[in-house]
C-alpha cells in the first residue's frame, strides 16, 4: 500500500507525469488512495485556476483515505525532527507512512532520504 505526497497528488490529477508513472499512479488510485491529512491541507488550499480544477480535487480527497494525527504520528513526528532537519509538514508525512508501513510516493525523495526504514517511490524515475 501507499502514501501520497501533496506534489503527486497535484501532478497525477493535472496529469503532467509520463505516461509510465500516470498508469503506475491510475493503478495505486484505483486500488486505494491514502495520504496524510497534510496532503488534505496543503492540496485544498492550492489557489485554483478554476472551479474545474477544484471541485476535482475535492473529489479525489474524498474518495481518498485521509490519515488523521494520531499520539503514534506524534511521536514519530518528533523522533524524525529530532534526527534530521526536515520541515514539520513533511515530517508528519514520513510519520505517517512509517506508522502505518505504506510506501511513501513523493517527488521530493530527497526531503525523506535520511529518513531511518521509510520506503520511497520517485513516480518521475518509471
Amino acid at each position: 500500500m501507499y502514501l501520497l505526497d501533496s506534489n503527486v497528488v497535484i501532478n497525477y490529477l493535472n496529469a503532467s507525469l509520463s505516461k509510465a508513472a500516470m498508469q503506475f499512479m491510475d493503478k495505486v488510485v484505483d486500488t486505494q488512495s491514502n495520504i496524510s491529512v497534510i496532503t488534505q491541507m496543503e492540496t485544498l488550499g492550492f489557489n485554483f485556476k478554476s472551479d474545474i480544477e477544484k471541485e476535482v480535487m475535492e473529489i479525489f480527497i474524498r474518495e481518498s483515505i485521509v490519515y488523521a494525527i494520531n499520539e503514534e504520528i506524534v511521536s514519530k513526528t518528533i523522533a524524525i525532527r529530532k534526527s534530521k532537519k526536515i520541515k514539520l509538514p513533511d515530517a508528519i508525512i514520513a510519520a505517517t507512512s512509517l506508522v502505518n508501513d505504506l510506501t511513501l510516493i513523493t517527488r521530493n525523495v530527497t526531503d525523506f532520504a535520511d529518513i531511518e526504514n521509510i520506503k520511497m517511490i520517485n513516480p518521475l524515475e518509471l
